[in-house]
């Protein structure tokens, strides 16, 4: 049981990026579609505990060290290329949309000009991959149960405060602008976009338990508790849609109306969480290419961030609109592939 807990909350974790933490993915999947944004969140835990349970199965039934492998077992050789350039694609794009999110989140709640906050992501990025300081990210990947308290604990305070109806609320919420078409696409999306992030991680997650039921559990128990915390995070927003429909980051927003000092803690922990993906989506991204610990690696690196650096321009909230569906679409790929690998397990892979 305790392994199980331990897998799902990690797979959690590597879910829970800063996209989510900031409620702007929240706000233009789920809370745009008003009413219907509820079941749309039921229909994303749905999928994930399914999909969750299908990534850590398959990582510790084939013992993977690389996510490589298993794609390219389940999707074929043809397929598994297009795939395997997907999620290459994912690692890059994220790492972006991280840098322009520690921009908004400095700006937001400090009123630092977008780029101060987005420059001292690049160093401090750089810095960790360099240096190669494994603790560091350790830390603040611990940061991770506080950001889930906290989202409970927003959710809570906005339904008990609720002074009005989410029938009344309904036309507000959907009068946000969002690039998706409609609540099931949507929620479709936001599970393919977010498995084709979580994917690498949670195969060589899976790849360390030895025990495949074990493995199975933790994916189920986490996909359940992500859904969990999608609803409850949804909730909050909807409850609080007219003073943060067009913030950047709208659980800021509602922290901040509760206690200006609680939000200026939880600004730290946003950025905490910023800082942990970033981290990990550019050292996965290099490691793709050249050989980590090298010098080449490390000047892949900073090219990389660099780049990275000049795209965030294009501000937060744009990205998470076109970017995100975008991964959305192309991750349906390998959504297919998981469904198709849960019927037609591969051989298992003894030791």
């Amino acid at each position: 049981m305790k392994n199980i807990l331990k897998m799902g909350s990690a797979f959690i974790g590597i879910i829970v990026g800063a996209g989510f933490a900031s409620g702007q993915e929240i706000l233009q999947y789920f809370t745009s579609f008003g009413l219907m944004g509820n079941v749309a969140a039921i229909v994303s835990t749905a999928l994930f505990a399914y999909l969750g349970m299908i990534l850590t199965r398959l990582g510790s039934r084939m013992r993977t060290t690389s996510h490589k492998d298993v794609i390219y077992k389940i999707s074929g050789r043809y397929l598994g290329v297009i795939v395997d350039a997907i999620i290459i694609f994912t690692l890059f794009g994220v790492g972006v949309v991280m840098i322009a999110g520690a921009g908004a989140n400095l700006n937001q709640q400090f009123g630092l000009p977008s780029y101060v906050g987005s420059l001292l992501m690049v160093v401090l990025v750089l810095l960790t991959i360099m240096l190669n300081v494994d603790k560091v990210v350790g830390v603040i990947g611990s940061i991770t149960p506080f950001l889930i308290l906290a989202v409970v604990l927003v959710a809570v305070y906005c339904l008990a405060t609720l002074d009005t109806s989410f029938s009344v609320l309904d036309p507000v919420a959907r009068e946000v602008k969002t690039t998706l078409p409609n609540w099931f696409i949507s929620a479709i999306n936001y599970v393919s976009f977010n498995i084709a992030v979580g994917a690498s991680m949670a195969l060589v997650m899976g790849g360390a338990e030895k025990d495949e039921k074990t493995a199975a559990w933790g994916g189920l128990v986490g996909g359940l508790g992500l859904g969990i915390l999608i609803l409850l995070s949804h909730l909050a927003i909807f409850s609080k849609i007219e003073t943060v429909a067009t913030a950047e980051m709208p659980t800021l927003a509602i922290i901040n109306d509760i206690s200006p000092v609680a939000a200026i803690f939880m600004a730290f922990i946003l950025y905490g969480m910023i800082f942990n993906t970033a981290v990990s989506m550019f050292y996965a991204f290099g490691a793709r290419f050249v050989p980590i610990g090298t010098k080449k690696f490390k000047t892949f690196v900073f090219i990389t961030l660099v780049i990275g650096f000049g795209l965030s321009f294009v501000g937060f909230t744009k990205l998470v609109a076109y970017f995100y569906p975008l991964i959305g679409y192309l991750g349906l790929f390998l959504v297919a592939a998981l469904i198709f690998a849960s019927f037609r397990l591969p051989a298992k892979v003894q030791g």
